[in-house]
């Protein structure tokens, strides 16, 4: 079985945007946007997601992604 993971923190890196930022326009928490940029993610809140991609003008695709096993 594959995996999902979270490229938000590479993403928000690569186009120069603190965490500061997220955490004050898209109303999260720091313990909850440090879960979602390091993989530690217990459930995935669907709308704090909208409000991520709705700030950084991004795509679902673009923070998660899908890693294939290798088998």
């Amino acid at each position: 079985m594959g995996k999902v993971i979270f490229t938000l923190d590479e993403y928000r890196i690569s186009k120069g945007i603190s965490k500061y930022k997220i955490i004050k326009h898209c109303d999260v928490s720091h313990t909850q946007l440090n879960s979602y940029c390091n993989n530690k993610v217990a459930r995935i809140d669907l709308p704090v997601l909208a409000r991520i991609c709705d700030y950084l003008e991004c795509e679902i695709s673009d923070i998660l992604k899908y890693i294939p096993d290798d088998e």
